[in-house]
């Protein structure tokens, strides 16, 4: 199994389990150079709110988007949108990544601006 299809075994795994407590899902997916965080709505069926680095605002203020730093200030936006929607608990779905460097970096953030979970 390569290393693509071990992380989607992981995500798929976590993402049954969010999906038994019926609570909104905070999903980040990274590549090399962005980040991208989404909070889905219960069913799974909408997206309540998602911010990127590749938004003007966040890639302007970044001089690389591909680091811990821009990680924050995407998590500290997502945090601000979601709670804009109304949704103040979520559960993180880390998309079968490690919980390390960039993905706890945007956690970290988000729960600092009012994201509970």
């Amino acid at each position: 199994m390569d290393k693509k299809a071990s992380r989607i075994k992981r995500a798929l795994r976590q993402r049954s389990k969010i999906k038994q407590l019926g609570v909104n899902r905070l999903t980040v997916h990274k590549t090399s150079q962005h980040i991208y965080a989404q909070v889905m709505s219960e069913d799974g069926t909408a997206t309540v709110a998602s911010a990127s680095t590749l938004e003007a605002e966040i890639k302007g203020s970044q001089a690389n988007t591909g680091n811990a730093v821009s990680a924050v200030a995407v998590g500290k936006a997502i945090a601000k949108r979601a709670l804009e929607a109304g949704v103040t608990e979520v559960a993180f779905d880390r998309s079968g990544f490690k919980y390390h460097g960039r993905v706890k970096a945007l956690a970290d953030a988000a729960r600092e601006a009012g994201l509970k979970f």
